[in-house]
């Protein structure tokens, strides 16, 4: 499967919702998301992911964009961006780079 397809592909699967309120603002639970991108990222790239850090501090506002760091199992380093489509916190991959771009 290509580089482009397998992006396709995760464009239109990953949905992923994680809430956690705090300090009286909605933020992004990034245990669950982090966990979420390892999962889907794997399968799609067809290589283990052996870590995921996305920012703590990330506010559930729709529209809002940020970006995680994604290290593979043979060492290369991708960067992810996810971006909020709503106050569900439903999350869109909308780049992802590094590696053979």
């Amino acid at each position: 499967m290509s580089f482009f397809r397998r992006l396709a592909v995760l464009l239109g699967v990953v949905a992923i919702v994680a809430l956690l309120v705090g300090c009286g603002d909605t933020l992004l639970d990034t245990t669950n998301t982090e966990e979420q991108l390892e999962t889907s990222l794997s399968k799609s790239l067809d290589e283990k992911v052996v870590s995921v850090d996305c920012p703590s501090d990330q506010k559930v506002e729709a529209g809002a964009t940020f970006s995680c760091s994604v290290k593979l199992q043979k060492g290369e380093e991708r960067t992810v961006t996810l971006k909020i489509r709503n106050s569900d916190a439903d999350l869109s991959i909308t780049k992802l780079s590094g590696g053979n771009e």
